[in-house]
């Protein structure tokens, strides 16, 4: 299992500043598709605990199911690689977190999804992410830097943003976008 504190920034961007960075970048062909599909239980207890679960899938054969959590402000994220079968079996039917997380207790169920298409490119002391979500007949576009130094990354996408003229937006989780998403569609 491989664990790591994330730092990342993140804002909502156009469909016009997207496709400016796709074009000015040269990104048109990195773009690569993954697939996140979020858990939680019915009552969304993670979620209410700022805790993220989700198998993410690139390709055919790849497939990690990753755990995260926000405590005091700093995001945490666990990792294990899993194999197509248990990655399907576990999208189908749930699973118990404790077997994979044993910290966290709870049977899940698969709750919503997002096909992420995403540009990646390194950028000054991190790498920069160019996304396009799709889910339940929404798109909208994000911009993702992720760093190891909090400081200076976030002086950094700042800077980004004001040579390509981006206004910064307060930016919800894509978890939260699919989930709400998802709920209101089953209303």
């Amino acid at each position: 299992m491989n664990h790591n504190h994330e730092l990342e920034f993140k804002t909502i961007i156009s469909k016009d500043h997207y496709h400016h960075l796709l074009d000015n970048y040269v990104l048109n062909d990195n773009i690569f598709l993954q697939t996140n599909y979020y858990f939680d239980t019915n009552d969304l207890l993670l979620s209410s605990q700022s805790i993220v679960l989700r198998i993410r899938q690139k390709g055919d054969r790849f497939y990690k199911l990753t755990v995260k959590s926000q405590q005091e402000g700093n995001a945490f994220e666990s990792h294990l690689l899993l194999n197509v079968i248990q990655a399907n079996k576990m999208i189908q039917e749930g699973f118990s977190v404790e077997k994979f997380f044993p910290n966290i207790h709870a049977q899940v169920h698969f709750i919503a999804s997002i096909d992420n298409y995403r540009a990646s490119m390194p950028y000054q002391q991190g790498i920069m992410y160019v996304d396009r979500c799709e889910y339940r007949g929404t798109v909208d576009y994000e911009l993702e830097f992720e760093v190891t130094d909090y400081d200076i990354g976030a002086n950094q996408f700042d800077t980004f943003l004001n040579e390509h003229d981006i206004p910064k937006l307060a930016t919800r989780r894509k978890s939260d976008r699919a989930f709400s998403c998802s709920i209101e569609n089953k209303k």
